[in-house]
């Protein structure tokens, strides 16, 4: 079965960019490469991924589409760009003509509230129709009332929402995640991504069983059509290998027919960023090194 990862980081470690790799994400405080990208997607089977960004910069960015240009695992990068600059438009103008940038993602889970209703922002939102690009989502559940105001704005944008909002894992919190999870599916431009499950609950000491019941309601609200997968990476070494992850998904994908499988494991990620399919040659290299 095609295997996409549809989220995925990628770093060269600093302390003062990555400060946020605190507690039990300390441990990730070490550079995480293309290298080891395709170590961990050969022993998982993953075929072709998208490459997150992780800090909020431009220079990242830059970096990111040059690896995606020299490494035919990495299908498309969601990157950063200043959306709220009025210059904004002039530079999307240049970074869309990279083949690999599928999408733009700002980190709004660390903004003070009412963020979403920026008109600024909003803007540069605007500014992405027409150009097929997605726009990345990260939130916590308690900013799912502005999302659902903030994509009610642009109805014609494709969304894609990171880690299904980032509910109370850890607490055993349901609601009112999962009503306001449903509201916002009821949206057909939203989609989102089956991942960062694992450090919402306790890395530790989390259970396949314990993340199962957010899965099976995000399952209901969104369908398969409009559901994928995704790891993470690295962030989930915290507490899960990369390769267990996607036995977790496995498990929880097989009651469903053989199509529903394949869109959350992979179509839905091709289909959402308007990916090539990858070829069979994913992990080789190509001439031009990373």
């Amino acid at each position: 079965m095609l295997r996409i990862d549809a989220h995925h980081h990628l770093w060269q470690y600093d302390p003062a960019a990555y400060d946020w790799l605190e507690g039990d994400l300390a441990v990730l405080r070490r550079d995480f490469l293309v290298d080891d990208l395709k170590q961990v997607t050969r022993e998982a089977k993953v075929s072709g991924t998208v490459a997150v960004q992780a800090r909020q910069s431009v220079e990242e960015t830059a970096w990111l589409l040059q690896l995606a240009a020299a490494n035919p695992l990495i299908l498309g990068v969601v990157g950063w760009l200043p959306l709220r600059d009025p210059q904004f438009p002039a530079q999307l103008e240049m970074y869309r003509q990279q083949k690999t940038l599928v999408g733009l993602r700002h980190v709004v889970q660390g903004e003070t509230p009412g963020f979403l209703d920026d008109g600024a922002f909003n803007a540069g939102i605007t500014s992405l129709q027409g150009t097929g690009l997605v726009y990345d989502v990260l939130i916590f559940e308690r900013q799912l009332d502005e999302a659902i105001r903030f994509v009610d704005r642009h109805p014609q944008q494709v969304f894609v929402l990171d880690h299904i909002a980032k509910p109370k894992i850890a607490a055993g919190e349901m609601q009112p995640w999962a009503h306001k999870i449903a509201e916002l599916a009821e949206r057909e431009n939203v989609f989102c991504k089956v991942s960062g499950m694992v450090t919402e609950a306790d890395p530790k000491y989390w259970t396949a069983e314990q993340l199962k019941v957010y899965f099976d309601t995000v399952l209901e609200a969104f369908t398969p059509t409009r559901l994928m997968a995704g790891s993470d990476w690295p962030v989930i070494c915290a507490g899960c290998s990369y390769k267990r992850w996607w036995t977790v998904l496995e498990e929880w994908v097989a009651p469903l027919s053989p199509d529903e499988q394949a869109d959350i494991m992979g179509r839905t990620a091709l289909s959402a960023y308007r990916l090539q399919e990858p070829t069979p040659i994913a992990h080789q290299e190509k001439e031009i090194s990373a």
